[in-house]
């Protein structure tokens, strides 16, 4: 009689929820960062059948590539924030998700794009 062969083990899934601009917290750059959940499961036959550890949430910049380690509260209010129809999908905000004041957070490049204002020049007097 042969043993039978029961193959098992694990599989992991990465999935992007969301890319939120954010100010990184170790290149110090304004850039879009991936908001990523990873999910491992216990798979028999290659079929994943049930998680076996809870959910990690992670961040990971697109200009330096860093990664940092999310709690899940905190990801699903960025994610909330980051679907919400009354927010402003272009500003940088800090690692935490408070958007950036000019000056706040080390960003020298907040806030200085604002449109000029048109400057009056005086009438030439000799004109008539």
């Amino acid at each position: 009689m042969e043993p039978a062969v029961i193959i098992f083990g694990t599989t992991s899934k990465l999935v992007q929820l969301a890319m939120l601009n954010l100010l990184c917290g170790f290149c110090g750059n304004p850039s879009a960062h991936g908001l990523r959940k990873r999910v491992t499961k216990f798979s028999l036959f290659f079929i994943p059948l049930f998680p076996i550890a809870p959910a990690k949430h992670s961040l990971q910049c697109t200009f330096c590539g860093a990664q940092s380690e999310v709690p899940k509260e905190e990801a699903e209010r960025m994610l909330a924030q980051a679907q919400a129809p009354g927010g402003q999908p272009g500003a940088p905000q800090g690692m935490n998700g408070v958007p950036q004041q000019p000056g706040y957070g080390g960003n020298p490049y907040a806030g200085q794009h604002q449109p000029q204002q048109p400057q009056q020049q005086p009438g030439n007097p000799y004109q008539s």
